[in-house]
Order: structure tokens, then C-alpha cells, then sequence
């Protein structure tokens, strides 16, 4: 499946980044659409099959996962 997760700062997209790479998932980092989001310029689009739930970060704002090129909303941080 593919996701796209933004975030309130860099640094939060930059480490979870980090950490997908070092856990084996494919991921890049891209300039953040503005229907996305209006905080953080940074998003990560990353592809896994792995249980979702286990890689939600407190650093995401929101998470997409994208299917046939549309974005389907699945998480969105109660911080907001």
C-alpha cells in the first residue's frame, strides 16, 4: 500500500523518515501538497503492507493512504 504522512515540523518528517528507512521501508521525502496540509513543507510517501498501526507516529499532523490515486484520510492526530 501506499501513504502519505504530514507532519507538524521537519525535524518530526526527517526522524520518521529515518526510521522507515532503517526498519527496510521504501520511502521519500516530497515538498508537501497544500491540500494536505498547511504546516510542515516536508511529507513522506512510503509503501509497506506491514500493520499500519504500528508505525503512526505522535510527530504525524495526518496520514493518507492512497489508493488508485486518490487519498483516503485514515489518521489525523488528536492534537489538532
Amino acid at each position: 500500500m501506499e501513504y502519505l504522512a504530514t507532519f507538524y515540523t521537519h525535524m518530526g518528517a526527517i526522524n520518521y523518515y529515518r526510521y522507515l528507512k532503517k526498519i527496510g521501508v521504501r520511502a521519500e521525502t516530497l515538498p508537501v501538497p497544500r491540500k494536505y496540509s498547511s504546516n510542515c513543507g516536508v511529507a513522506v510517501k512510503f509503501y509497506t503492507e506491514q500493520d499500519i498501526e504500528n508505525l503512526i507516529s505522535e510527530d504525524m499532523e495526518k496520514l493518507f493512504m492512497i489508493v488508485d490515486g486518490e487519498d483516503q484520510l485514515i489518521y489525523r492526530n488528536e492534537l489538532e
